[in-house]
């Protein structure tokens, strides 16, 4: 029984031991190792790593003026951009890829340098020697007043409208510094880098003025722009000494205002080359039979009879009704006193005295 106890007991620490490499592997962090410490160019080498994200986009770089110690000093700067390699990690977080050797812009000590595309900021250096390129002491440490990032950096400010029809978008970069040495430092130049995508930052040489003892903290705020009519993903970095001490994401918006403006464009100007062309067109067209000469297009017209209602015959009779219309007093010379008879008979004429 207590044989059949030992074995369960070794058999459950080796598969703890299984689990717990990979995790052992994470918690030491990304690891690059190279095939062969030294190569020719137009060689290639296959490089390796453990302990990385799973399922991350790398880049790999040949860089001069490196050491695993100090890193890459003159950042992306210094390395062969144009021959680097992308990769992609596993479900575990390894990779393993060939990279073609070229020589870096700067010289050694060199380093194949492996860093994250996307997601959050992890690297690794390998140290690595480019057969025949010359080789360089790295410039000495500074011994006095040493900066260390306190805060991680944020971009403050936002668009306005200018900026939505094309004006360069722009921010403040603010971040919180501590002078870890042991002397002062005054108006300490940094270096602020923009870069859109996987291409190298382009650095902007910014100076804070102020003085910093020992022990102390101050927060600095420097101005970031980008060019005009700049849209994307835009990462900011911040460099001191030759060091990176943070990286900033940044998404511009695209000026949409710009896109508005050429739509109308594109409809106004034919629309208004139409107009001068019917204009042309109707200028030099010769008049039509008559010497008329009609402007624009004649398009005929249908023009129908206009009927006019019919008008009431006007009444000759009189309203009165106790008359007929051949007795009606109206009718006779336009007397309006009664009839009366004028014959010669009548008891009522008159006659003259001493008549016979």
């Amino acid at each position: 029984m207590r044989a059949r106890a030992i074995a369960i007991s070794t058999a459950l620490a080796a598969v703890f031991a299984l689990l717990l490499t990979p995790l052992a592997a994470a918690a030491d962090g990304p690891a690059v190792k190279v095939s062969e410490p030294q190569a020719g160019t137009g060689g290639s080498i296959t490089v390796s790593g453990t302990g990385w994200r799973p399922h991350t986009l790398l880049m790999m770089l040949i860089c001069g003026q490196a050491t695993p110690a100090r890193g890459v000093i003159g950042g992306t700067n210094s390395c062969a951009n144009a021959d680097g390699r992308a990769v992609t990690t596993d479900a575990k977080g390894g990779f393993g890829k060939q990279l073609p050797v070229t020589e870096p812009p700067v010289p050694c000590p060199c380093v194949v340098h492996v860093a994250t595309v996307t997601g959050a900021k992890a690297d690794a250096d390998a140290v690595f020697q480019v057969a025949g390129h010359p080789v360089k002491a790295l410039p000495a440490e500074p011994t006095g007043g040493r900066l260390s990032m306190l805060t991680d950096t944020r971009l403050d400010g936002s668009s306005g409208l200018l900026t939505w029809f094309g004006a360069p978008p722009s921010r403040t970069l603010v971040f919180t510094i501590g002078n870890a040495g042991s002397t002062t430092l005054k108006d300490p130049v940094f270096q602020v880098g923009t870069a859109h995508g996987v291409f190298a930052p382009q650095w902007d040489e910014q100076q804070w003025r102020g003085t910093l003892a020992p022990g102390k903290k101050a927060q600095i705020k420097l101005p970031v722009e980008l060019s005009a009519g700049a849209h994307g993903d835009y990462t900011v970095s911040l460099r001191y000494d030759g060091k990176v001490l943070a990286e900033q994401p940044w998404g511009v918006g695209r000026p949409w205002g710009v896109t508005l403006f050429w739509l109308l464009l594109c409809v106004v100007v034919p629309a208004a080359v139409f107009r001068i062309g019917m204009a042309v067109v109707d200028r030099v067209r010769p008049p039509r039979a008559g010497g008329i000469r009609h402007r624009g297009v004649h398009r005929p017209t249908l023009r129908l009879p206009r009927v006019r209602a019919p008008q009431p015959a006007p009444d000759t009779t009189s309203t009165l009704p106790w008359f007929t219309p051949d007795n009606d007093p109206g009718t006779a010379a336009g007397r309006l006193s009664a009839p009366h008879d004028d014959s010669s008979t009548s008891p009522t004429t008159p006659t003259r005295k001493g008549t016979t």
